[in-house]
Order: structure tokens, then sequence, then C-alpha cells
């Protein structure tokens, strides 16, 4: 990421990341005031439903289910870098990858065989301590000049930067979600919720500020950008090691989107917002995500017009969910917070230009086609 949005705006991405950053807590400090007062496991979508109705709860599900096989390539991508990085072959490593990691997903998930919570911990405090381990290998090594020009690209490119890095700090949603399992939610959603801004926040910014101050000018070519900080901290045979915590990390990763999209599209044909007879089993549902994934990283779309592709879906679903916060929360000051997260996403959202006309699209598709069902069951009971 930090290479991405280098490429677009140069230094002054770090505008972008600590912008993200402060944008965080508002956003998710509403995710987290909705979980405490209205415990739902169905999250965003459930908020939205309680607001605005079944057809905007639709529009909900289907941009979240539609993301998935346009970022789980994206995700693999990254990893694909890294492996790329030490076996060469460019994006046909990249690609077969991708491949295996989301054939083991298919085969776990088919089977039945689950990542545990406790596994999934192991997996993020790994990451974030192989990034506070290069951080602290590669400070030495920075060099103040590395931050000019602070502006290549013009002031307007840190807008483009910070839409696209919209796809590093989405999730604070699923704090809602998790919510009915904590023993008080009144007490410990918020708490969790903004120790978990601090730790993101400190973590993104440490990353993204010695990546700039470090790699310099060769960041933005840059395929491995955390091997390379580690290779210039400690040296040695460091670039197989990273790449193989990349791709365990990133099954991870695309097990939980793959996993949570199979069984969100079997939710939505049981509350008839998809077609049963397709999407009626979580197998069902797995196999047309993954089918979705393949179509997805075979797309002739470079890689960060898919992000935006995913941003745009997630900010919307950002918009949406925000813009229930302001009708649901009780008191004025919670209202204010909800209105001010929801005008800063409303900009990300315009920021991410015309790869957002996509998830107005689906969320139009969604509608439409609860319209249209509505409709037949009508002409069917007459």
């Amino acid at each position: 990421m930090p290479a991405l949005a280098d490429a677009i705006a140069g230094p002054s991405a770090l505008v972008a990341w600590l912008a993200l950053v402060l944008l965080s807590a508002p956003l998710a400090w509403t995710f987290g005031e909705l979980g405490a007062r209205f415990p739902d496991g169905g999250g965003v979508s459930s908020y939205v439903r309680l607001a605005f109705g079944t057809r905007a709860a639709d529009a909900v599900g289907w941009i979240f289910f539609s993301a998935v096989p346009l970022g789980a390539p994206v995700a693999s991508s990254f990893a694909g870098g890294y492996v790329a990085d030490v076996l060469g072959g460019g994006e046909t490593t990249g690609f077969l990858t991708f491949l295996g990691i989301v054939s083991v997903v298919f085969g776990m998930n088919w089977l039945g065989l689950h990542i545990s919570g406790r596994a999934q911990l192991i997996l993020t405090a790994s990451l974030a301590a192989l990034l506070l381990a290069t951080v602290f290998a590669a400070l030495p090594h920075a060099r103040v000049e590395n931050l000019t020009p602070f502006t290549p690209h013009g002031w307007p490119a840190v807008g483009t930067a910070a839409a696209l890095l919209v796809w590093a700090f989405a999730g604070w949603e699923a704090v809602s979600s998790l919510s009915p399992d904590y023993a008080d939610p009144r007490r410990d959603v918020p708490k969790a919720t903004m120790l978990a801004v601090v730790v993101v926040g400190v973590l993104y910014l440490a990353v993204a500020f010695v990546s700039v101050l470090v790699l310099g000018p060769g960041l933005a070519a840059s395929q491995a950008p955390l091997a390379d900080l580690l290779a210039v901290g400690v040296g040695g045979p460091v670039r197989p090691v990273v790449a193989l915590v990349s791709v365990l990390l990133t099954v991870g990763a695309v097990n939980a989107y793959i996993a949570g999209a199979s069984r969100l599209g079997f939710a939505l044909a049981r509350k008839g917002a998809l077609p049963y007879r397709a999407f009626g089993s979580v197998r069902r549902s797995l196999a047309l995500v993954v089918a979705g994934s393949i179509v997805g990283a075979l797309l002739p779309i470079p890689r960060h017009t898919l992000m935006l592709l995913v941003t745009g879906g997630l900010t919307l679903v950002y918009v949406i969910g925000t813009a229930a916060a302001v009708k649901l929360l009780p008191g004025r000051g919670e209202k204010a917070v909800a209105a001010f997260a929801f005008a800063c996403v409303c900009v990300l959202l315009w920021l991410t230009g015309w790869p957002a006309l996509l998830s107005l699209a689906v969320a139009a598709a969604a509608i439409g086609y609860r319209l249209w069902r509505d409709r037949v069951r009508v002409a069917t009971k007459a």
C-alpha cells in the first residue's frame, strides 16, 4: 500500500495516510456506538434496515458481496509481488500465487475447515510484530531529503491516494457485527474500537513514514517494499522469509473474505435478496464467489483500478451506514459525530471518481431485484 500510494502522490501520500487515520476515529466510534447500543450480528446491514428499510439493507448486502470477487485477487496480488520478488516471473508468478491461495481457501471452506479465532489472532499478531521489526530495523537508514519534492504530482493526487488507501482502513463496520459476542457491549465495544484505532494508526503511519524516508524514489516501483526495508535494515536472506509470511497472512485474510461472502450470499438468498436457486446453500454461494474471484483476476483492469472499484463500494457502505447512525443514535453529540463521519465518507466517495459508479450500479441492481421479486410474489398470489 505505501508503494501504490507513493506512485500516485509521492511523499505527499503521507498526508493521505494521516487523514485516514484521523477519519478512522469518528468512523470507528460511530460503528462502535451502533454496536454498543444495538447489539446485532447483522451489523451495518441490520442498522440500515432499521433506519431505511429492506431495500437499502439489500443494497448494502449486494455491495459487500460483489466486493469480494474483485478484492480477493488484489489481496492475493500483494503476496504475489513478494513471491515474484524471490522467484521472478512477474505477473505470471503473481497469478499462480493467487490461484494457489484461492484454491487452499476454497478447499478449506468446502470441507468445513475454518481458521479459528485464536489462529487469526496469531496471524494478526505476527503481522504486527513483522511491521514493528521492519520499522525499527530500517529507521536508522531514514533520510529527510527523501521527502522532496513533497508534491511531485500536485495536491489533488493526495485525494486520489486517499481514495485508494480506504482499502487499508476498511473493516471498522465489522466492530458492530461482533458486538453480541461481548460480555458487556455497552462498556467494552467503544473501548476495543478506540484501542484498535490507536494500534492500527500507529502501525500504518510508522510503516508509511519509514517506507518514504528509507526507500525514497525507489518506493513507487517496489513490488515488495517490506522486504526492501528489511533488506536495508538487517540484510541477509530476508526476502524468502517475508514472501512465505506474506502468503500465510494472505491465506488468513482471503479466507476471511471468502468465508464471510459465501455465508452472506446464502443469507441474502434466504431473505429473498438473491436468487435462492443459485445461492441457496453455503457451498453453492462459495463456488460462485470463488468463480467470480477467478474471473476478477483475469479481467484486463489495472490493480489500482480494481482497488478503487472495491473501495468505492466499501465507501458507499460507510455513507449508508453513517447516515443510518445519524438517524438511530439518540444523543445530539452522537448524532454530530456520526454526521461528521458521514460528511467525510461522502468526500471520499467523490474522490474515488468514476469507479464509485459501479457501487451505485450494484446498489441500484439490488433495489431493482427486490422490486421485481415483490411484483412477482404479488402476481403469483393474485
